[in-house]
């Protein structure tokens, strides 16, 4: 019975998977956190350009 469950294979498939997209996660956060405040930086700007013209 021990060595059936030692030579069983069938789970370490699930964890690689989970592995691979935990890994995957914690590339991406700081990826899109700087998206973000990029995104965020160029609407202040289209707003500040859009308030000045108004005035």
């Amino acid at each position: 019975m021990i060595q059936k469950f030692i030579k069983d294979e069938s789970g370490v498939t699930a964890v690689e998977y989970g592995l691979i997209a935990a890994l995957a996660g914690v590339v991406a956060i700081p990826g899109f956190r700087a998206l973000g405040v990029s995104v965020q930086d160029m609407y202040d700007h289209v707003a500040a350009i859009v308030t000045a013209s108004v005035r």
